[in-house]
C-alpha cells in the first residue's frame, strides 16, 4: 500500500511543517472512531502523528495521546468547584487548558524539528486534535478559537467536519448539516473536508450527486415533499401543510450554499473498516497545500495589522508623554505637585512649539520628538541643567 502521509519536503525543497488536522463533529457521529482510525493507519504506514485530545469529558479513549487535556484539568473537580453543568465544565476545563497553549506550541515546535540527540527520531508530519462532542462548546468558545488561532499561526491545520452519513440522507437534515459546517468554516477560517462517517450503513454517493449537481438536489427535494417528510397535517393533494413552506426554504438555501460547496472536499468513509482513509489523506494534502496559499498570507496579514495597530498605540502614548514634558518645561515651569488648570490658556511660545510637533510628526518620527523636546528643556533650564536636576530645584 502508498504512503499517503505528509512528504518529508515541501515543493521548494525545504523542510515540510507537520499538518495539524482538528476533528470536529456532532455526539454520535463517529469522531472518536473515525480519530482511531486514522491513528492507526498512520502508525502501519510507520508515521506515527503526534496526538492530542481536548475532550475533558471523555471516560474511555481507544487511542493513546500525547497530550491530553484530562492529564492537566479534572473535569468532574472543575464541576464541583465552580457548580457547573456538563457542558459549562467543559467549556470551563478549555479555557484553563488554553492557558498553557504556549506549552503545547513549545512541545509541537520541538517535535516538528530534527533532534540532534536522537537522529533515529523522525520528526512529526501529522498532527491529530480530538474535541468534545459537544461541537459548540469548541467552535463557538473563547478558548477553542484560541487554540485553533494558535494552531494555525504554526502548522498548516485542516478542519475535518465528520457527519453521520445514515442521519443524513433526508434533504431537510444534510441541509442542516451544510448549513452547520458552512458557519464553522467563516467562523475559524480555515480549509475544510466533509467527512462522510459510517459509509458502510449508507453510501455517501448521495452526498456528492447532491453537491455537485442542483438538480438531483431539487429531484430529492420534490420526493421529500411529495411523501410529506416534513411533517404537518395531509391537505387534499397530499401535500403537507407546512412542506410548501420548507420546500422553498431548502430550495433558497441550496442556491446560496452553491459558492460554498467549490470551497469543500468531500470524502466518504468508515471508521468500521477503515475504507476511504487514503482518499482523506489526499484531500487533507492538498487543503494543506491551499492553507499555503490562500491561508497563510491572510493570517500574516491580519497579524501584521495587529502589531501594526499596536505600534500606532505606542507611538501616540509616547507624543502625549512628550507634549506633557514640553509643556512643563516651557516658562518658569510647575512646581511638583501643582495642579494645573486645563482650561488656562497656553502660552503664545508653547503654542508655536506644539504646531512645529505637530506639522514634523510624520518627517521626523519618535527620535526627532524626542530631541526636539530634550532641545526645548535645556533652552529653558539652562545649558548643562537636565529635567530632573530642573525638577531639584523646584522643590
Amino acid at each position: 500500500m502508498a504512503s499517503t502521509s505528509a512528504p518529508s519536503t515541501s515543493q521548494d525543497g525545504q523542510p515540510s511543517q507537520p499538518v495539524a488536522i482538528v476533528c470536529v463533529g456532532m455526539a454520535g457521529s463517529g469522531k472518536t472512531t473515525f480519530m482511531q482510525q486514522i491513528n492507526a493507519h498512520l502508525h502501519r504506514q510507520k508515521e506515527p502523528p503526534y496526538v492530542i485530545n481536548l475532550d475533558p469529558a471523555v471516560i474511555h479513549s481507544p487511542f493513546e495521546s500525547n497530550i491530553d487535556i484530562r492529564d492537566s484539568v479534572n473535569y468532574k473537580e472543575v464541576m464541583k468547584q465552580y457548580n457547573l453543568g456538563p457542558n459549562g465544565g467543559i467549556l470551563t476545563s478549555l479555557n484553563l487548558f488554553a492557558t498553557k497553549i504556549d506549552q503545547v506550541l513549545g512541545l509541537l515546535e520541538k517535535r516538528a524539528a530534527p533532534d540532534p540527540a536522537t537522529p533515529d527520531r523522525k520528526p512529526i508530519k501529522n498532527i491529530l486534535v480530538d474535541t468534545p462532542g459537544q461541537i459548540e462548546v469548541f467552535v463557538w468558545s473563547a478558548s477553542g478559537a484560541i487554540l485553533l488561532e494558535s494552531l494555525a499561526s504554526s502548522f498548516p491545520t485542516v478542519i475535518a467536519y465528520i457527519i453521520d452519513t445514515p442521519r443524513t440522507s433526508s434533504t431537510s437534515t444534510f441541509m442542516s448539516n451544510m448549513l452547520y459546517a458552512c458557519s464553522i468554516l467563516y467562523k475559524t477560517k480555515l480549509p475544510m473536508i466533509l467527512v462522510f462517517n459510517k459509509t458502510d450503513v449508507k453510501d455517501a454517493s448521495f452526498a456528492k450527486e447532491w453537491m455537485t449537481d442542483y438538480d438531483a438536489f431539487q429531484a430529492a427535494l420534490a420526493e421529500d415533499e411529495s411523501n410529506n417528510a416534513f411533517g404537518g397535517m395531509e391537505g387534499g393533494d397530499g401535500m403537507g401543510a407546512g412542506s410548501g413552506y420548507m420546500g422553498s426554504l431548502l430550495n433558497s438555501m441550496s442556491l446560496m450554499l452553491e459558492e460554498f460547496y467549490a470551497h469543500l472536499s468531500m470524502v466518504g468513509v468508515s471508521s468500521l473498516y477503515g475504507t476511504g482513509i487514503d482518499e482523506f489523506f489526499q484531500a487533507v494534502q492538498e487543503k494543506a497545500e491551499e492553507f499555503k496559499r490562500d491561508y497563510q498570507p491572510e493570517l500574516e496579514r491580519r497579524r501584521e495589522e495587529r502589531e501594526e495597530s499596536k505600534k500606532k498605540a505606542r507611538e501616540k502614548e509616547l507624543e502625549k508623554m512628550m507634549k506633557g514634558m514640553s509643556m512643563a518645561t516651557g516658562g518658569e515651569g510647575p512646581k511638583v505637585g501643582d495642579i494645573k488648570d486645563d482650561e488656562a490658556e497656553p502660552s503664545e511660545s508653547s503654542d508655536e512649539d506644539d504646531d512645529d510637533i505637530d506639522e514634523d510628526n510624520d518627517e521626523e518620527g519618535l527620535q526627532a520628538r524626542y530631541e526636539a523636546a530634550m532641545q526645548e528643556e535645556r533652552d529653558s533650564t539652562g545649558a548643562d541643567a537636565s529635567f530632573a536636576k530642573y525638577l531639584y530645584t523646584q522643590k
